[in-house]
């Protein structure tokens, strides 16, 4: 079974305020991408798990999240025969666009339909919320509303179809470390919600990422490769999650390859692809499981 799957960018990103847990309450809006991975799972007939990709900064044992979705899966399937799984990795890590957590959900998502398990989408992210707070997020697809710690999800009428100039910086971020650097008075409670006027209005050019600041004070080349998306006339130019990545928002294909090109020559330590959004009949297409 050979599967594609794909990243989301945030669209912004709101903290609420710390929870007793020690996640913090966020609203952010997600939006699969067309950056994807690619997968392959063979049936084992000896029980065991192999898994292997050819990201070598990435650990392939049993902290990774598609192990760990793996080992879950086998506690559900009575006499699960094993399973080797193989992964072409296209997503950067550490880059803020899920890609482990795209990983984990389609692997629990693939394996459900190739041992026969038979559970719903629900139990299916149940399972993904025990992995991981982005995880859900992937058994939906498109354009959604996320709440709690990111994993409570709420579709949303798909976008026009974008271009995305995607910057990808060649480091990555750890997403503990940007909210241990949040400031108290960012998660105060009387700020006005850029995500709940956009939900009123389709106006995208409001939304904001307020992960940004401790990642451009430590990193100002991001900084600066924001300001010339903006100045660029980017449709919407964030941070996506916590980090590393960048993206324009374009309505223009063009116009994104054209600016692209301009990035490379003036930041050359980084990478520059351009992709497109997904809308959710899209997204499952290109996994290729089906709703």
């Amino acid at each position: 079974m050979k599967l594609l799957s794909p990243a989301k960018i945030n669209l912004a990103l709101e903290v609420l305020g710390r929870r007793e847990d020690g996640y913090h309450d966020l609203l952010t809006l997600f939006q699969s991408i067309s950056l994807a991975d690619e997968i392959e799972l063979v049936e084992r007939k000896d029980g065991g798990l192999q898994l292997a990709g050819d990201e070598p900064s990435i650990s392939w044992g049993e902290d990774n999240l598609i192990f760990q979705a793996v080992l879950k899966m086998k506690q559900r399937a009575v006499n699960s025969p094993g399973v080797e799984i193989k992964v072409r990795k296209r997503i950067p890590p550490g880059a803020g666009l899920g890609g482990g957590s795209s990983n984990a959900a389609v692997v629990l998502m693939a394996l459900n339909q190739l041992w026969q398990v038979g559970l719903t989408r629900q139990e299916l992210i149940k399972i993904g919320q025990e992995l991981g707070a982005d995880v859900p997020y992937f058994f939906h697809g498109g354009l959604c509303l996320g709440q709690g710690r990111g994993d409570l999800l709420q579709p949303l009428p798909d976008l026009e179809e974008r271009a995305i100039l995607l910057v990808l910086p060649p480091w990555g971020i750890a997403t503990r470390w940007v909210f241990e650097q949040l400031p108290p008075t960012l998660t105060s409670s009387s700020k006005v919600s850029k995500i709940n006027q956009f939900l009123k209005d389709n106006n995208l050019t409001l939304l904001v990422n307020e992960l940004e600041g401790p990642v451009f004070a430590r990193y100002p080349r991001l900084r600066k490769i924001k300001e010339v998306l903006k100045e660029r006339e980017a449709e919407l130019s964030l941070m996506s999650g916590s980090g590393s990545a960048l993206y324009g928002m374009f309505k223009e294909r063009n116009k994104a390859v054209e600016f692209g090109q301009e990035i490379e020559g003036s930041f050359p330590e980084v990478k520059v692809t351009i992709v497109k959004t997904l809308s959710r009949s899209q997204y499952w297409e290109a996994i290729g499981l089906g709703v």
